[in-house]
């Protein structure tokens, strides 16, 4: 695969001397195709938005496509380390090349800022930071607002992979310190095309209220099945869900639904002291008027905040060491792990050597669909 090579930098200026500036190299993966392409496409659509210079150097960007498998995330990123040497890598969209991603970071220690979510094994990750909020952090969220509406039992359905996984290891713990009972737990595949025997069994335990995790469109399914079946109750969903595919291909089912997003979705609601407002405002302002009202994605703009981070850590790293060398990458690394408060679309991140997510509180909120739009519940 030949990459696709985007220099997003300023006309080249030349030193006194005749030298030009170091550029500051950039790999940037992305799945623009395959079955993540509902998040590549709008990350790749973000990438004109990012810096051109920072600390008075150009960063050069090369971005690849992965498609969304991890075979080729690792093709991707070797060619990165070996030939481009690249000091740092973005990506990928989803999680399984952002984790075969990750194997190369540790190797060649290089930093790599993941677009996903990512949970990697013991001893592993060193190098890699996440710029998409950990599902632990979102689940409490709907634990939250269910215990705040007088939930005391709730069923589940996921999907039956790593994310469906994930999200029921998670809710079961946060459910469970408020006092809210798990009485079914039910799986379905992203292609499935019915869900009526989970949602009945579901439905048979008689919860007080209802939990999918599913993502995009395959989050709609057992919403709609539901209401069907003639379930009026509530029902909770993940920040998986948090896209205009639940609402265009639920409809009216789905409103009333409850779930958990970054901030930047709803960036116009948010209160005017709040930190992710700002940046989130001019993400949402710049890609709505490239795309179009309505386009924005919570990971579209995980690119955007890349950007940020770079403005943040690139300065500091440039103090100690010159790009194109391991110690400006392991100065990259130190300045992620040394600065405090970076302010992105998504939140406010504070890394460190023990926690590689970086997110609090402020990076979620708790929306609801009201006549097909978003509604921040307060």
């Amino acid at each position: 695969m030949k990459p696709q090579s985007i220099r997003l930098t300023l006309p080249a200026l030349l030193l006194a001397a005749g030298l030009a500036h170091a550029e500051v190299t950039v790999g940037v993966s992305i799945s623009s195709t395959g079955p993540s392409a509902s998040l590549g496409i709008p990350q790749k659509n973000t990438m004109p938005f990012l810096p051109e210079t920072i600390g008075g150097e150009k960063i050069r960007y090369i971005l690849m496509d992965d498609a969304s498998d991890p075979t080729q995330g690792t093709k991707v990123a070797r060619r990165f380390v070996t030939e481009d040497k690249v000091d740092i890598i973005l990506g990928s969209s989803s999680v399984a090349p952002s984790i075969a991603i990750s194997e190369v970071a540790d190797e060649s220690q290089t930093v790599q800022l993941a677009f996903s979510p990512i949970e990697l094994k013991p001893g592993r990750g060193a190098w890699t930071y996440r710029l998409a909020q950990p599902v632990k952090l979102m689940a409490d969220a709907v634990a939250t607002r269910a215990q705040a509406n007088g939930v005391k039992s709730i069923a589940f359905i996921g999907f039956a992979d790593a994310y469906g996984e994930t999200w029921l290891k998670e809710f079961t713990s946060a459910a469970l310190a408020k006092g809210i009972r798990i009485l079914a737990t039910e799986r379905y595949a992203r292609s499935d095309t019915s869900v009526t025997a989970q949602v009945l069994k579901m439905m048979a335990a008689k919860p007080d209220a209802m939990l999918i995790a599913g993502a995009g469109t395959g989050a709609a399914l057992p919403h709609t099945t539901l209401r069907e079946r003639g379930y009026t109750g509530p029902v909770y969903h993940t920040h998986g869900a948090a896209t205009r595919d639940l609402i265009r291909i639920g409809g009216k089912a789905v409103n009333g639904a409850i779930l958990p997003a970054g901030p930047v979705i709803v960036a116009e609601q948010l209160p005017a002291d709040s930190a992710p407002r700002k940046p989130g405002l001019d993400y949402v302002n710049r890609y709505e008027k490239q795309y179009g009202p309505g386009t924005r994605t919570q990971f579209g703009a995980h690119p955007y905040d890349a950007g940020l981070v770079l403005q943040r850590i690139v300065p500091v790293a440039l103090k100690h060491a010159k790009p194109g060398t391991p110690e400006f990458r392991k100065a990259l690394r130190d300045a992620l792990e040394s600065e405090r408060d970076i302010v992105v679309s998504h939140g406010v991140l504070n890394y460190t050597a023990q926690d590689h997510f970086g997110f609090d509180n402020r990076g979620r909120v708790m929306l609801t669909i009201d006549n097909g739009n978003w509604k921040l519940l307060k």
